[in-house]
Formats: C-alpha cells, structure tokens, sequence
C-alpha cells in the first residue's frame, strides 16, 4: 500500500479531531453534508442533533449509500437517533424506501443494526413498508439465485458476501413477520432452512418462533433437531 494512502489517512484524521473541537452552525452542518470532503461529512453527520424539513432529511440520507464507511456509519446513527428522540422525523423519511432497503445490506455490520433499528420505526407507513419489502425480498431471492449457482472455484469472500446480504434480509423481516405475504415467507423460510451457514438456519429459526404458524410446522421440527446448539435451542 502506497505512503499517499495512509498520509490521506492521516491527514483525515486531524481535520476530523480539529473539527471535533469546534461548534459549528446548523446551516453549516447541513452545507458541509452537501460539500464536504470525508471528515467534514462525518463531523457534519456526528453533530446534526436536528432536522428543519424534508429537505435536510433528503440531504442526511443521500450521505447513507454510495460514500465513505465513515460517512455511512455517521448518518445512519444520526438518522437513528432522530428518529428515536422524536417519531415525527419519520415523516421526513418515508419515501426513501429504497435507501434504506440498501443500507440493511451495507457491508458494514453496525450499519445495518442501526438500518434496521430505523425501520422498525418506519415500518408504521404502508407505503415504506410495501416498498421496501419488494427490495428486500428481491434481495433474498437473489443471493438464493448466487449462492446456488456457486461452484467449488468461487473465492470463499464471494460467497460470503451473499450470505451476509441473506442474514441481513432476514433478521430484517423479523420485523415483518405479520405482515408479509405468507407464502413469500414460507418459501423464503423452506430455502433458508437449508442453508449449510448455521447462522442463516438460526435466523430462520427465530422467523419461524416469532411467527408462530403451524404452517411451518415441519420446518419447525427439522430445526428443533438441528446439528447446531445455537439454531435448535432458539426454541427452548
């Protein structure tokens, strides 16, 4: 690796901790989301403690996909936050089903925590949930479609993106157990079950528990003779 990369770095580094001492404006946080470079961002992000219209949402949540992990993790916990001190926030980000479906699949695990935590408020307008389920289901069925079709030459990294994306969209639609199609769920739930990644068998244990429908009756029992500790004690 280069000496540029890490004098970036670096260099990133102090204007983040200098910037860290200073108050800023609020007009300046919002300025430095739509300019700033990746420290600037993050700060911006860190510091927002308050949204004034849909306007500042589309512009907090623009900062959430296509940028720096930095950046990422610093919205989606401001956007968190906010939502959680105050439930009229969501009114501002509703119609960013799309946003968040991709940020539930972020490659950064506390992303997709903070991701999903949000929805779990979002959840309440029908419009966001109709939406996002389409993209998080279609999301599931994709990474069924790859991981079926990999072979012994695919990088173990490869086929460990697509089961990170499934665990993902899955402990995602523990939110929506009650309200998804029951014959997506159950086809969705029959595919994960067999899964050879144990942590998948264990998502789809809970799905099944929280559920609680005797249609996955015959699933529930395979599961409960799991190989795995942790997949058939989730229902004990």
């Amino acid at each position: 690796m280069n000496s540029g990369f890490y004098n970036d770095l670096d260099t990133n580094f102090k204007e983040a901790l200098e910037m860290s001492k200073r108050d800023f404006l609020h007009d300046e946080l919002i300025n430095m989301l739509i300019n700033g470079n990746i420290p600037q961002k993050q700060i911006a992000a860190l510091r927002l403690d308050c949204l004034n219209s849909k306007q500042e949402a589309d512009i907090l949540i623009g900062n959430l996909t296509g940028c720096d992990g930095k950046i990422r993790e610093a919205v989606a916990l401001t956007i968190n936050n906010l939502l959680n001190q105050n439930k009229d926030y969501a009114l501002y980000f509703y119609h960013k089903p799309e946003i968040f479906a991709n940020a539930t699949i972020d490659i950064n695990g506390n992303i997709c925590r903070l991701v999903i935590d949000s929805v779990s408020i979002l959840k309440n307008n029908k419009g966001f949930t109709t939406t996002y389920l389409k993209y998080i289901t279609k999301f599931i069925s994709e990474a069924f479609d790859e991981l079926n079709n990999f072979n012994f030459r695919d990088k173990k990294y490869t086929i460990n993106k697509q089961l990170f994306k499934l665990y993902w969209c899955l402990e995602t639609l523990k939110l929506f157990v009650n309200i998804i199609d029951i014959n997506v769920l159950y086809s969705i739930i029959e595919r994960a079950s067999k899964e050879r990644e144990y942590t998948i068998r264990e998502k789809t244990a809970q799905l099944i528990k929280i559920s609680n429908n005797k249609i996955f009756d015959s699933i529930k029992k395979e599961l409960m003779n799991d190989d795995n500790y942790y997949v058939k004690n989730i229902f004990k």
